[in-house]
């Protein structure tokens, strides 16, 4: 990876300009039976058309704070790097009453109607679907971000050393989210490998694991969701599947 990178979102793009057909992100749900896979190319531009939702439609600026109220999901992985792309604070678990605006899955909507600012509802469907209805006081991502632009360009330059990300209680800047997860990638031996993490989203350990090291490093993540509802033996087969290096539970 370029060692220039001071963001996530500088992260995202070295990977894209390196290999854009290579996987990055393969999700699975062991609740649903439901397995997705992205490429570098595809989870971009997922990315490209959050930022532009984030950054157009709901008019955050630089220094704004977005609730994240997800799992750990391939989409929150979008949200994280669209928001790192507008300059944005990723506040994960955040209370919406003090957020500039709310990103929602379908659990914690009663606790997301307390932000005063703009409202997105994720239905967290397989391939991506909407709500069959639309939640009162939200719009609905899956509605909202397929016509938005393939390609993002932020309106202001993203400072590296503003805070990009909050978790555990604490604050870390877009530089230091770099520097941690190479740190992690190191530790963990991930290299251009696959790292499988079965953990939580909401906190470093997981966002680490789940996203971060293996961007920072090169190599791609599979992402799993309730894997304590996974099969016997599910797990032993999906390392061997997806050609796992690492394993983080």
């Amino acid at each position: 990876m370029n060692a220039n990178d001071r963001t996530p979102a500088d992260l995202l793009r070295s990977a894209l300009a390196a290999d854009p057909g290579r996987p990055l992100v393969t999700f699975y749900d062991d609740a649903t039976g439901e397995r997705v896979e992205l490429s570098v190319a595809t989870f971009a531009n997922w990315v490209a058309k959050t930022a532009n939702l984030l950054q157009g439609d709901l008019a955050a600026e630089p220094g704004d704070r977005v609730a994240l109220l997800l799992p750990a999901h391939w989409q929150t992985a979008v949200w994280l790097l669209a928001c790192s792309s507008v300059g944005v604070v990723a506040d994960v678990g955040g209370d919406p009453a003090s957020a500039d605006l709310v990103v929602s899955g379908p659990e914690s909507l009663d606790a997301a109607r307390a932000c005063s600012g703009e409202r997105i509802a994720l239905a967290l469907r397989p391939l991506g679907g909407r709500f069959p209805q639309t939640p009162e006081g939200f719009a609905d991502y899956a509605v909202e971000v397929p016509s938005q632009g393939d390609r993002f360009a932020p309106y202001a330059p993203v400072d590296p050393d503003e805070v990009a990300l909050a978790v555990d209680g604490g604050e870390l800047s877009g530089a230091e989210v770099v520097e941690r997860a190479r740190a992690d990638a190191e530790r963990l031996g991930v290299g251009p490998g696959r790292i499988l993490s079965g953990l939580s989203y909401g906190a470093w350990e997981g966002l680490s694991s789940g996203l971060y090291a293996a961007l920072a490093s090169g190599g791609s993540v599979v992402l799993c969701r309730n894997l304590d509802q996974a099969a016997e033996g599910a797990l032993e087969k999906r390392v061997a599947d997806e050609r796992v290096t690492v394993t983080v539970r």
